[in-house]
């Protein structure tokens, strides 16, 4: 085996805890879902306490393999007295809102930001995700909104999906995994 075949048989691995943030019914397990496994779930079931769920993800571009850890937490605010708990070694996350009701735009700022930024360290990452994209008509945030509290709250990136359609699903995740390896000093 040349020096060459070695190195290119040399497969990083990284292991990545990311929490999922925002009011209840704005979508986080259906992102989720619909990541893991390209399914839509129509009934809502609020999420109690968390969820965890792993997926692997191989980035052979780069060589490296990254095992996501979803922490998918509860946006009820019964929950909040134990929430601060489950921040504990996360190094991104999702700040979702739903994009037919504008109270979980503001509470984006308001709440979970504020949780995020005091309860991971400093390079944590993040991703302002306007979710239910498919909701054109019930539309009650402008996406220019999203993009305005992006810049403001200096997120990595803001994207609007649709889990139910499963459109920019990858590529939230892509945006955020790129983003945890770039502060980690890797080179996407």
């Amino acid at each position: 085996m040349t020096t060459e075949e070695i190195k290119e048989s040399f497969v990083k691995e990284y292991v990545f805890k990311i929490v999922l943030l925002g009011d209840a019914a704005v979508g986080k397990t259906s992102l989720i879902t619909r990541y893991c496994e390209s399914f839509f779930e129509e009934d809502y079931k609020p999420t109690l306490g968390a969820n965890i769920i792993r997926k692997d993800v191989n980035l052979e571009d780069i060589n490296t393999k990254v095992r996501l850890i979803m922490w998918d937490l509860a946006g009820q605010e019964k929950y909040s007295v134990i929430r601060s708990m489950y921040f504990q070694g996360c190094v991104g996350a999702f700040l979702v809102y739903d994009i037919t009701r504008y109270h979980t735009f503001d509470s984006i700022n308001s709440k979970w930001l504020k949780d995020f930024k005091r309860y991971v360290k400093k390079e944590g990452a993040y991703i302002l995700i306007g979710n239910k994209s498919d909701l054109k008509k019930q539309r009650a945030v402008p996406a220019e909104n999203g993009k305005e509290l992006s810049e403001k709250i200096k997120a990595s990136n803001f994207i609007e999906t649709s889990a139910k359609l499963g459109e920019n699903i990858e590529e939230a995740f892509s945006l955020l995994v790129n983003r945890i390896l770039k502060n980690f000093g890797i080179n996407v």
